[in-house]
């Protein structure tokens, strides 16, 4: 029976070699590479563009993660949850305005998960507006 491979230390690797490189970096790190080099290709391509907002969200680099949410809404104008996203985004930067009417047109589009909504805390910082209270209740009573 063959023995099982044990994983090769990082530090094994040459310095500066392809492999060692590889070996360094995070998958959060890889992701947003390979994904951005397919929108510099494919600008359009709705999944990549999913894909990286969430990675550059979970990096904490949310204002580049705005502009891609802005771009899906552009390719996916009528999808209900890029819209919610594209909601989060703006809350979470603390633009409530913007994040009320993009989460106001979610709604309109179909989006309905109320109690995710109430538990979301990318929504924190809205939760108390009464804008959002108003279109809970107009969800729940429907």
């Amino acid at each position: 029976m063959p023995h099982p491979k044990r994983p090769v230390p990082i530090d094994s690797f040459p310095p500066g070699s392809v492999l060692g490189v590889l070996a360094e970096r995070t998958q959060l790190d890889f992701e947003l590479e390979f994904f951005g080099k397919i929108l510099a290709v494919v600008p359009d391509f709705a999944d990549a563009l999913r894909a990286q907002a969430c990675n550059l969200t979970m990096k904490g680099r949310l204002k580049d993660g705005l502009v891609v949410d802005e771009q899906l809404v552009t390719v996916l104008p009528t999808d209900p949850t890029a819209r919610y996203n594209l909601a989060c985004r703006y809350a979470l930067l603390k633009q409530r305005d913007k994040a009320i009417t993009a989460l106001r047109k979610a709604v309109e589009l179909g989006y309905r998960d109320v109690e995710f909504m109430q538990e979301d805390h990318d929504l924190d910082s809205i939760r108390k507006d009464p804008r959002f209270c108003k279109l809970l209740k107009e969800l729940q009573t429907e």
